[in-house]
């Protein structure tokens, strides 16, 4: 698990597991299928039916489950799954309250939204190409290993979401 942001942490489901879950005063986003968003809903079928109300996100209190897996294609990465996290976030951290953003493994689903949500709510990265702006991610959270569909999902939406460049 690394803070990579005051506040904001990424890591892995064994971060979440055997730290985060045993303390008080954590929000957690499970930026995975597996278990959490699955376990939160409780269907036993591959796929929860499209019509749900939580079919993409499910929040229980202080946790936010992600119906999220990875994928060679951008297109099956729901933005509004990402939004929702990005807000989940910033509503946490503006509360100054901790944050455990992780996925299984903590290489890409987890790290690619805690650097969205860098673009998005700070200027850390306001005037780098993508190219520039995840070179150095890697230096905040050198285990950042995007699996090709979370890593053009960030490409195709880096200027989307990016904070208001300084004049």
């Amino acid at each position: 698990m690394v803070e990579i942001w005051p506040g904001l942490h990424v890591g892995n489901e064994l971060d979440y597991e055997n730290t985060v879950r045993h303390q008080t005063g954590w929000r957690v986003v499970h930026a995975c299928k597996e278990p959490y968003h699955r376990g939160a809903l409780g269907y036993r079928t591959p796929l929860v039916p499209e019509e749900h109300p939580e079919a993409l996100v499910a929040r229980r209190g202080e946790r936010l489950m992600l119906n999220l897996v990875d994928m060679t294609d951008p297109a099956y990465i729901p933005k509004q799954t990402v939004d929702a996290a990005l807000a989940f976030i910033h509503e946490a951290l503006s509360a100054g309250q901790r944050v455990l953003l992780h996925c299984n493994q903590g290489a890409s689903r987890s790290p690619t939204i805690a650097f969205l949500y860098l673009v998005a709510h700070t200027r850390r990265f306001a005037t780098q190409t993508f190219e520039e702006a995840e070179l150095e991610f890697r230096v905040l959270y050198p285990g950042y290993a995007p699996a090709l569909g979370m890593r053009e999902f960030a490409r195709q939406h880096f200027e989307e979401y990016r904070a208001p460049r300084p004049a």
